[in-house]
């Protein structure tokens, strides 16, 4: 393995927030100050180097997707350019899935019916071709509205909430009050 894997969901401490912000900075990944900082609290796992560095982080936020109607973690993920193409991708989300699933699987309530992948990545996107990808626990379930493919990783014993409801958004030149039928 070319870095150590590190849960830190839920355990942020302000030295590895900026450690964050410094990481995405010096990779031109995010820019600092708000957005920086409210993704760094929603760190799950970060990798660090032979040297302790920060070379990795994977990300989640909850969301619900309109086609699920069912509420995922939204996943990011990001490597250090000199960590990409060393075979690190699927060890890295397993992990995050194993602690995600393992704090939401503690809730009174779980949150979550699992982990949310938008692949934005064009060379990932080529290398997960395929409806299942057993090696990582993904299944497709089809496009995000900006085209990119989604997939998802259900957490073992997963239980359906009732579905959330659909956001109405008024079409452009709909008529405004009564339709008659």
């Amino acid at each position: 393995m070319s870095f150590e894997i590190i849960p830190v969901w839920k355990q942020v401490t302000p030295e590895l927030k900026q450690e964050l912000r410094e990481f995405w900075e010096r990779n031109r990944a995010l820019a600092s100050g708000e957005q920086a900082d409210m993704r760094a609290d929603q760190a799950v796992c970060i990798g660090r180097d032979e040297n302790g560095r920060v070379c990795a982080v994977g990300t989640a936020v909850l969301r619900i997707l309109p086609r699920l109607r069912q509420p995922t973690y939204y996943y990011r993920q990001f490597f250090d350019p000199s960590k990409r193409g060393q075979h690190q991708t699927v060890p890295f989300v397993r992990r995050v899935c194993e602690v995600l699933q393992a704090w939401n699987a503690a809730q009174a309530e779980p949150e979550a019916i699992g982990v949310l992948a938008e692949l934005q990545n064009r060379m990932l996107s080529g290398r997960y071709a395929t409806a299942q990808v057993p090696e990582a626990g993904f299944t497709f379930i089809g496009y995000s509205p900006r085209g990119f493919p989604l997939f998802v990783s259900y957490f073992e014993g997963a239980v359906l909430k009732p579905p959330a409801p659909l956001r109405r958004t008024r079409q452009p030149g709909a008529a405004v009050g009564n339709v008659q039928h």
